[in-house]
């Protein structure tokens, strides 16, 4: 009978022990970015920022921001991004795919976005608008042996003209004279905002650079960065919390966006290769144009939203970036997982 237990108390353990391990081995595997923003949403839900708190949390927000476009500027090597640029045909590729053909899509779905949820499409149409990533399209490029060098210089010179060309395309397709009447007035300030709070960073960053180069390079970009995203995810999730804008998204809602984040993703990584094979572009450059092309920028496109629609305004907005950035690293880890396996 003793020996039954015994055994059984043993098989308990290590069940445990294992089912443990296994977790461990799930959250190793999360990427901390994705864990930062559940967890910045958690919060909000249980302590929303409000009143004097979500005032001077702004500011705090604003600090990390410019701290992050400073880092961007120092560890950016102006000599190799000078360089890179010789390589026009394959910057104005992925420019095209990242400023001209999803926003383009994105304003194909005006029709059935306003006939749906207004606030839900503006949201979508803002992800289209934003610049590409830059640490994980270079990632994914080198995982899959691709043009890394150029991955570099086309992430990077993306979101240097993402500080002029995303308030531009929200200009253009997001004030109410272009969304009957029910769109984000935006007027000439915003330039100034984005110049002094993410440019004028960046550029200081840029004049830094000779003494700070290997620090940025190094995890203080990295740490400021997941750092700066989980402030603005708290800020605005908390904005939306306290006025109650998330009662407006419902589940159903929240698994359309996650299928439609996967067939955008889908969509552009066979357009942009199909496309770049036409071209006459080299494999390394296909694959290049594929993950610099085909992304969106959680760090860079949620900042931004932070200073073109202000921080506590921009609550709902956020949703479609958010999902449509969790979707792509997923795809795009697979697919350079995919070309690695065939490269040898």
């Amino acid at each position: 009978m003793y020996s039954c237990f015994n055994a059984t108390r043993i098989t308990h353990r290590v069940l445990a022990t294992s089912t443990l391990r296994g977790m461990r081995s799930w959250l190793a595997k999360l990427d901390p970015l994705i864990v930062l923003i559940i967890l910045a949403v958690i919060i909000a839900i249980i302590a929303p920022a409000g009143g004097w708190f979500a005032v001077w949390f702004g500011y705090a927000t604003k600090i990390a921001i410019a701290v992050l476009f400073f880092l961007y500027g120092a560890r950016l090597s102006t000599a190799q991004a000078l360089d890179g640029v010789k390589h026009w045909r394959l910057h104005s590729t992925i420019v095209a795919f990242t400023f001209l053909v999803f926003p383009v899509i994105g304003i194909a779905l005006r029709p059935l976005g306003m006939h749906l949820n207004p606030e839900l499409y503006l949201g979508v149409l803002y992800l289209t608008l934003v610049p590409s990533t830059v640490q994980s399209s270079v990632a994914f490029t080198s995982i899959a042996k691709g043009n890394v060098a150029g991955a570099i210089v086309s992430a990077s010179l993306s979101n240097v003209l993402g500080v002029v060309l995303t308030p531009v395309l929200v200009m253009l397709t997001m004030n109410a004279a272009l969304l009957g009447g029910d769109g984000v007035q935006i007027d000439t300030q915003v330039f100034m905002d984005i110049a002094i709070q993410l440019l004028l960073p960046f550029i200081l960053g840029q004049l830094c650079r000779p003494w700070l180069a290997q620090f940025a390079a190094r995890n203080a970009t990295k740490v400021v960065d997941r750092g700066s995203i989980a402030m603005v995810v708290y800020a605005a999730f908390s904005a939306g919390v306290v006025s109650g804008v998330w009662q407006k998204v419902g589940p159903i809602e929240i698994i359309s966006l996650v299928l439609f984040s996967v067939a955008l993703v889908a969509a552009m990584l066979w357009l942009s290769r199909w496309v770049a094979q036409k071209l006459g572009f080299t494999e390394a450059d296909i694959k290049a144009i594929q993950f610099c092309g085909s992304k969106k920028s959680l760090a860079t496109g949620l900042p931004m939203a932070a200073v073109i629609f202000g921080g506590g305004n921009i609550g709902i907005l956020i949703v479609p970036l958010m999902i449509f950035h969790q979707v792509q690293l997923m795809m795009c880890s697979w697919l350079a997982s995919r070309y690695a396996r065939s490269a040898g």
